[in-house]
């Protein structure tokens, strides 16, 4: 059976985005201002930043609310759409208090998933591709059910993702909730957190600043790496598709590759002279990683657009000027990097 979203002429909506300070969910909101929407963003600023919202606080449509989704929410008004993306995404961030993230995983989707039965809202879970675990099954489809080691140090993170998923299909079946659950594989993009300690923002910061990239293990390790824009796109395409398209869905790019061989891209785009030093590999780190997204081709029509060195190239013009304290790099590279960040942007809105 092939279902079709589309978003290209659904009505305006009150979305509520909590984690909408954060990496991914500031892009959503950026996405959804544009679409026409109200957005109601909600974040504790944990990892989350004022910074990535401020276009948009003086935007009439738009409001920022600061709370925890550890503690209940209230909203006035009517609620049509909540994404919920509240959560630490990198291990140094969500290992630092890995109760708290245990909490945020699980209370967080209770509580939303209340707001979500009192204001007969449709809402999105951002679950991941860490509740595979270290995958046995390679590529990863959703019916796989995973090899997480429940008592390792990332199982507060990918176990409070998996019982975040259970809660969403049981308040599916208990109370008829519209439940859309999105698993995100690797993402990179402008906004990343300086210090997140993700693969992409690691290696292009260090190369950027001429120091050693760290990788972590042999390097022989693969990822599949997805630009922001094009899985903001997979996650609105969800969230507007049919009633019965529940998911879990993969979104993520399938084009997979070493963790050695995404650092000497990185290098290669930022002409960097930085050399590679190998550490030993953190627990549980997973070996491969590679979504198959054959689900979302056929029900959702969505595929990734943006080439790896596009992307790249966008998101290390956004880092060079953080870098930089934010000022622009004299750097003919570096500007040319730039140019060619906005004419991504304009060739994916034009394309929307």
């Amino acid at each position: 059976m092939t279902i079709r979203s589309s978003i290209s002429s659904r009505p305006s909506h009150r979305t509520l985005v909590a984690g909408g300070a954060g990496f991914i969910g500031s892009h959503v909101c950026d996405t959804l201002l544009r679409r026409g929407d109200t957005v109601i963003c909600v974040d504790n600023l944990h990892t989350g930043s004022q910074r990535n919202i401020r276009p948009l606080l003086n935007h009439p449509n738009f409001s920022f609310l600061a709370h925890d989704v550890r503690e209940p929410l209230e909203i006035e008004g009517r609620l049509d759409r909540i994404y919920n993306l509240a959560c630490p995404a990198s291990p140094p961030h969500y290992q630092q208090d890995p109760i708290g993230t245990m909490k945020t995983c699980v209370l967080g989707m209770l509580h939303l998933l209340e707001l979500a039965r009192a204001k007969s809202a449709r809402i999105l879970q951002a679950s991941t591709s860490e509740v595979y675990g270290d995958p046995e099954m390679h590529p990863q489809p959703e019916n796989y059910v995973g090899h997480v080691n429940t008592i390792g140090p990332r199982a507060c993170y990918d176990e409070g993702k998996r019982a975040a998923e259970t809660l969403m299909f049981d308040a599916q079946r208990m109370h008829g909730l519209e439940i859309k659950v999105a698993r995100i594989f690797n993402t990179y993009g402008p906004r990343m957190h300086e210090n997140d300690g993700r693969v992409v923002s690691n290696f292009i910061v260090q190369a950027l600043r001429g120091a050693p990239i760290t990788i972590y293990g042999s390097g022989s390790q693969t990822r599949s790496f997805c630009f922001v824009d094009d899985l903001v796109r997979g996650l609105e395409k969800l969230m507007e598709s049919p009633a019965e398209v529940t998911g879990p869905v993969n979104l993520g790019n399938p084009h997979e590759m070493t963790i050695e061989a995404i650092a000497r891209e990185v290098l290669t785009c930022t002409r960097s002279a930085s050399t590679l030093e190998f550490k030993p590999l953190p627990v549980d780190d997973p070996k491969r990683r590679k979504p198959v997204i054959s689900t979302a081709e056929q029900l959702l029509d969505w595929r990734p657009r943006v080439a790896l060195r596009e992307g790249l190239e966008s998101t290390i013009a956004y880092f060079a000027l953080e870098v930089a304290g934010r000022e622009p790099s004299a750097d003919s590279h570096t500007a040319g990097a730039v140019r060619r960040e906005r004419s991504v942007r304009l060739t994916l809105a034009r394309s929307k």
